[in-house]
């Protein structure tokens, strides 16, 4: 068994896993609450929440799991990337409990273990992954395709040259004045509006598997605000999303989220067709909570014969559970790391 340690954002959390994904505990203490007025994660209220909760949120895992301490078989954490200050914390953490339980310590990237959550289960295990594979991660820090030849080889494909997807569904939400975190928002508001309204733009560049999200941004405030008047620091604005009505801001808010789910399918439809041998296509962040990503996915996978393995909306925001299973394809394989591990924010993977 592994005890998981996630803490790369705004997440605390903490999981036990048995195997490669029967996942016996899956502890989450989020910190929506803390970050709403700035609608954004502001770095140092995170890491101090993280020092607040990490002990209870681990001490709550492992109970849940009905086992002790002294029942694991490694703890692993979420290592890089992420805001240093945040990493730090389950880093810390997860190197004193191994030393003290003399067991071995894994550290995983963030972003490849999201691509793992699509094989875990709380209950009933979940057929093995069928590799190779193309892996997807849409969050609030991550927009990237990858070929996974299997669960520890991993090339990327393209990625965000500006924004992440999760992230400009939050900056989308501030706009139509939703509160944070906005990708939920959205999603529930667009359910309520017309999608075809607005004609917002989908970047084309040079590499056909990068994604770019900030012409999108722009045609939603001006949609929503007017034009600017003026320029530079002295611009203003006609209106504000208060002068909207609610249809009219449901209207932009479907607009949007067609035009972003959009750029995604049609850029992992591009990866499916580069290539003749792949067999699954893996989903995994937050946004792959969305109602319609989801729903697009299961056509486009049925319509390119592959399977979809996209997580349960519990494993989709930032997760514990998603880093223990992932370890123990490392564990599986006699890979661990020294009590050096260090936390790292620059994506590697």
């Amino acid at each position: 068994m592994v005890l998981g340690i996630e803490s790369s954002c705004d997440e605390t959390a903490a999981a036990v896993v048995r195997g490669p994904g029967h996942v016996l505990s899956n502890v989450v203490a989020t910190q929506h609450e803390l970050h709403a007025e700035y609608a954004g994660v502001v770095p140092e209220i995170a890491s101090r929440a993280h020092l607040e909760r990490i002990e209870p949120v681990i001490v709550t895992a492992v109970r849940a799991a009905g086992i002790t301490l002294a029942d694991l078989d490694a703890v692993a954490v979420g290592h890089r990337p992420g805001l240093i200050g945040s990493l730090l914390v389950g880093v810390s953490a997860a190197k004193a409990l191994a030393w003290s339980l003399d067991v071995p310590l894994v550290g995983v990237d963030h972003v490849h273990a999201h691509l793992y959550a699509g094989g875990l289960s709380g209950t009933l295990p979940l057929p093995e992954i069928a590799y190779p594979a193309l892996g997807l991660v849409v969050s609030g820090g991550h927009t990237s395709l990858y070929r996974l030849t299997d669960p520890l080889a991993i090339t990327r494909l393209g990625r965000t040259i500006d924004d992440a997807v999760g992230e400009a569904f939050d900056k989308a939400a501030t706009l139509l004045e939703l509160g944070y975190p906005g990708g939920p928002a959205i999603d529930r508001l667009a359910v309520r509006g017309d999608d075809t309204t607005h004609d917002f733009p989908i970047a084309r560049l040079d590499n056909p598997l990068d994604f770019s999200f900030s012409g999108l941004k722009t045609a939603l405030l001006y949609a929503v605000r007017g034009h600017p008047v003026g320029r530079g620091p002295a611009a203003t604005f006609p209106r504000s999303a208060a002068d909207l009505s609610d249809a009219a801001r449901a209207d932009c808010a479907a607009s949007f989220q067609r035009a972003a789910v959009t750029a995604v399918i049609r850029n992992t439809r591009r990866a499916l067709e580069s290539t003749s041998d792949t067999r699954s296509l893996l989903v995994g962040g937050g946004v792959a909570a969305n109602t319609r990503l989801r729903r697009e996915l299961g056509a486009l996978a049925d319509e390119r014969g592959v399977t979809l393995r996209i997580p349960e909306i519990a494993y989709c925001l930032d997760n514990g559970a998603m880093i223990a299973g992932l370890a123990s394809q490392r564990l599986d394989r006699g890979e661990a790391d020294e009590l050096t591990l260090s936390a790292a924010t620059r994506v590697v993977v």
